[in-house]
């Protein structure tokens, strides 16, 4: 017998907005700070010197991240609303256009054209701005920008990843501290790649591969810059 009770069922998109965000921020946190205290640190600096530094590259970089991302996914709302504005426009001025539109669309997805404006008719019925805003112009609440969600995961994810290497730092002896801080933070990058890639539903060792190969990437520049310029001191 079947349920009376609709089954809601989870999908990786509507984890997307969320994810994006709280993947970056965490990884952006881990990198661009371990590789700021390792650049430092190489540069023969004091213990001091580099846990001040990793300090201000934790709350430099969370402030930036949640800026940044609070600027650009408002600039998305926006263009987000001028479409929904545009498109009302146009379901008062001319709905049955609208309506021959949107059953348009339904047949190029597999429908026969008899049943396309039948159910472009039924879901104008329902709310036209809203079937139009999913079919045609692509915008549905799991894909709806939110810019204060987005900003606070950013800069909350940064400082998470960012006290990763400020924390090895702290404990790790002045000579170690490069070594130490970059196995740590490239390990903290592994495992974060892995847990966003199960969580998005992606393969994991590709993930893992490909953040530890950048932090790599990324370490090395920055240590080699701090060495050069700390010789040349």
């Amino acid at each position: 017998m079947a349920s009376r009770h609709r089954q809601r069922e989870n999908h990786y998109i509507d984890r997307i907005g969320w994810l994006r965000a709280a993947v970056l921020g965490a990884n952006d946190g881990i990198l661009s700070t371990a590789s700021l205290i390792v650049g430092v640190a190489s540069a023969a600096a004091d213990h001091r010197q580099v846990l001040i530094t990793g300090l201000a590259g934790l709350v430099a970089g969370a402030m930036s991240m949640a800026t940044g991302e609070y600027v650009s996914v408002s600039s998305q709302t926006d263009t987000e609303k001028a479409d929904l504005k545009k498109e009302e426009a146009e379901l008062q001025a001319s709905p049955d256009a609208e309506h021959r539109e949107l059953a348009g669309i339904y047949v190029k997805r597999g429908l026969e054209p008899k049943l396309a404006r039948a159910v472009a008719e039924q879901l104008m019925a329902k709310d036209a701005l809203e079937a139009h805003a999913r079919d045609e112009l692509g915008i549905s609440e799991a894909t709806t920008a939110r810019p204060v969600q987005a900003a606070l995961a950013s800069a909350a994810s940064f400082a998470c990843g960012a006290a990763l290497p400020v924390v090895t730092a702290a404990l790790a002896p002045g000579k170690g501290a490069v070594w130490i801080v970059s196995a740590a933070s490239l390990a903290g990058l592994g495992v974060l790649g892995a847990l966003g890639a199960r969580t998005g539903g992606a393969p994991m060792m590709r993930a893992v591969v490909r953040v530890v190969f950048w932090g790599v990437i990324a370490m090395a520049f920055t240590g080699g810059a701090g060495a050069l310029f700390g010789a040349r001191g």
